[in-house]
């Protein structure tokens, strides 16, 4: 039946009518894909759970503050002091800068303000804010080249942007071109190891064609999700969608090919191959699409707004590549036919030759000795997790969350520097009116804040602020926030609640740890039912996930060392480990499925021992290839200037690459080789004749 159903999306006359489909899709897509950009979320408040006390403080204060009103800081710098001229500069500059579009409040001459100049005058802030409503963070690049042409400092003068706006335009660049640099990146790494891989100058296009019509497909999808569904999309889920789709679907895309070769040796007509291919290939595929889909959904459930909304962007980016990769892609190759392949074009009735090949001589070593070669590899692997210890993934601060220096990070340094408190980014308490004295009396004995200031009553609450002594981002200014909520706790009648930007990165880590708790095993969980249902078996499964595990621990405890000693960097995000598990749990199972669902076919006619060497040797290739190009194109996400973006992209390459070449090819052959029938349990898989296990090996170019 199966087979049916693939022999008609490729038929004579169907074929063209699913290409035309699809491209048509395409064009259609292409133009909201690129809106996509337009309803990005990039401010770290909307990631917030509704529970966090950050974000109740929010609600409570909305009387006093706007939520999307951005501070920003104009730094002003001279070595010696600030002249005279330079003060008269500065204030006419503020008063320009009071005039343009989006300001809020009076912007204040700094030297008419207590925290306005440092005690050696050598430094003054002006602080202005702005209000552009939801769409903000858009528009702060913008404003902050209008600042800078106002105020251009020169002969001796630094002026740099800082605080909020500052961090927005900063972003901005950092985030800009993202979706087209890591499109071309991945698109041009797929292209180099699929010309290695298929060494044909023109089969590489019909995967690459593929994948790229997914991605406009996706992104029109999800875009739609995220103006009408109210999903939440910042640059980094759609900078991992483009790594995602393109990786994943040209894994499968691979896999496919590689079935199709093995049957147009077996079939002249080359639409019953694609039926053949179709319909072994493809249980094997859409297993392991789903293990990624179900595996992703499973960040709905993180606390986080931006973890949980990258689960659905994700989700739908993969679905969105095996649809293109079963239907689609077949189309193309059957419509293009054996020319494709040239010029190694796989001829009816030539062998195939993965039966002689690398993977096949490696799977008769293993055989020799399987036992020490699982403990070996796994005894190697442990010793990998070591590394752990020297992963902190405790937070970055914004001068360690880039891999450039940027000019908010260099004005955030001279306030530092220059021990000027953030006025940009105070600590914001709100508390019951009666009891506000208190509240600021309580705030007067917290270290790291500067003098406290009681704004007047709204309905029955009253703000209490303080500036911090230290970079809003800092470990120092959590440990600050961490401080003035016990010292507020204990105050009767108070209700206090204790937010601003600090508070928000706080409760950003704390969320990011409970996610960490919560999804991880949930993953486990979810991909190992999965297996289960697959392999229709017990023992097989648990060894998978087992290998899985040991294998996502050691990438990460070689690449936390990378990032100490070779990269410099001074920690890592709290979503680190998170996301680096997914991926590696979720993608790195495609490849064991890959090999045991194959290993499952083969057993039915050989026996599980032989079944596994035969398995091997027809999916070693492709898999290392399919490794190859996914490790690849997360390892393009290490060009962009944020720090997140390296360490996901090496994390996960490295581990990619040790699931294809170590824990795939070698761990779990060995251990089907040891254990033998035993990995089926409790199914009645391979209960054959007792003497299957000293059958002679078969011929294995003329096995299936």
């Amino acid at each position: 039946m199966h087979r049916q159903i693939a022999g008609k999306l490729t038929g004579p006359v169907t074929k063209w009518l699913v290409v035309f489909v699809w491209l048509g899709l395409a064009v259609v897509a292409s133009g909201f894909a690129q809106k996509l950009t337009d309803v990005q979320n990039n401010e770290a408040v909307s990631w917030l759970p509704g529970d966090a006390e950050s974000t109740r403080a929010l609600d409570k204060l909305a009387t006093f503050q706007d939520p999307d009103e951005i501070p920003t800081t104009v730094v002003y710098q001279r070595d010696g002091g600030l002249t005279g001229t330079d003060h008269e500069d500065i204030a006419a500059q503020a008063e320009e800068i009071g005039r343009l579009d989006g300001v809020t409040g009076k912007v204040a001459d700094p030297f008419s303000t207590p925290t306005g100049v440092s005690e050696d005058g050598e430094v003054a802030q002006t602080l202005v804010t702005f209000g552009f409503g939801k769409d903000g963070w858009n528009e702060m690049p913008g404003v902050v080249d209008r600042i800078r042409e106002i105020a251009p400092g020169g002969d001796g003068l630094q002026v740099h942007v800082a605080g909020g706006g500052g961090q927005a335009a900063d972003a901005a660049e950092s985030f800009e071109g993202l979706d087209s640099t890591l499109l071309f990146s991945a698109a041009g790494v797929v292209i180099v190891i699929l010309l290695l891989t298929y060494r044909s100058p023109v089969l590489w296009l019909l995967p690459v064609i593929s994948a790229g019509v997914a991605l406009f497909v996706a992104q029109a999808v999800i875009y739609f999700a995220a103006d009408y569904g109210n999903l939440t999309v910042n640059g980094q889920s759609q900078g991992i969608l483009t790594v995602l789709v393109f990786g994943a679907g040209t894994d499968y895309a691979l896999l496919l090919v590689a079935r199709y070769r093995e049957e147009l040796r077996r079939h002249e007509d080359r639409h019953e191959a694609m039926a053949f291919a179709l319909h072994r290939a493809a249980p094997a595929i859409v297993a392991s699409a789903a293990t990624v889909v179900l595996g992703m959904l499973c960040l709905l459930f993180a606390d986080m707004n931006s973890t949980a909304g990258l689960g659905p962007v994700a989700a739908i980016g993969i679905g969105v590549g095996l649809l293109v990769m079963i239907t689609l892609l077949p189309a193309l190759l059957v419509v293009t036919g054996r020319w494709i392949f040239w010029p190694r074009r796989p001829g009816f009735g030539t062998t195939e030759p993965t039966a002689t090949g690398f993977w096949a001589r490696l799977g008769r070593r293993i055989s020799v000795s399987p036992r020490k070669v699982w403990i070996g590899t796994s005894v190697v692997l442990a010793i990998a997790c070591l590394g752990l210890f020297k992963l902190d993934a405790d937070g970055l601060t914004t001068e360690e969350q880039y891999t450039k220096e940027f000019d908010s990070i260099v004005g955030q340094q001279v306030l530092t520097e220059h021990d000027m408190a953030d006025t940009s980014s105070p600590l914001m308490v709100a508390t019951n009116t009666p009891q506000a004295k208190q509240v600021a009396d309580a705030l007067a004995g917290v270290d790291g804040l500067g003098p406290s200031y009681t704004s007047p009553d709204s309905g029955g609450t009253t703000l209490v602020s303080a500036p911090l002594a230290t970079d809003a981002t800092s470990r120092d200014s959590f440990a600050t926030v961490e401080r003035a909520r016990d010292a507020v706790r204990g105050i009767d009648g108070a209700d206090a609640l204790v937010g601003g930007s600090s508070a928000i990165l706080l409760d950003m880590d704390h969320a990011n740890n409970h996610d960490n708790q919560v999804i991880i095993p949930l993953v486990l969980l979810v991909v190992l039912v999965v297996l289960m249902v697959l392999l229709r078996a017990v023992v097989a499964p648990l060894l998978l996930m087992l290998t899985v595990v040991l294998s996502f621990a050691a990438a990460l405890g070689l690449s936390a060392l990378l990032f100490h000693y070779v990269f410099g960097f001074a920690g890592a995000d709290a979503s680190l480990p998170l996301f680096v598990f997914v991926f590696l749990v979720a993608l790195g199972i495609d490849y064991n499925i890959f090999l045991m669902t194959r290993v499952r076919e083969e057993t039915a006619t050989l026996g599980t021992r032989r079944g596994s060497l035969v398995a091997l040797s027809a999916t070693g290739g492709v898999i290392t290839s399919a490794g190859l190009v996914l490790a690849a194109t997360f390892l393009v996400m290490s060009t962009m200037p944020l720090v997140m973006f390296v360490e996901i992209g090496v994390a996960v390459a490295l581990g990619v690459m040790l699931d294809t070449l170590v824990v795939r090819s070698v761990l779990v052959t060995a251990l089907n080789l040891d254990l033998g029938p035993k990995i089926w349990w409790p199914s009645s898989l391979d209960r054959g004749p007792a003497d299957r296990k000293a059958e002679p090996e078969p011929d294995l170019a003329t096995v299936r």
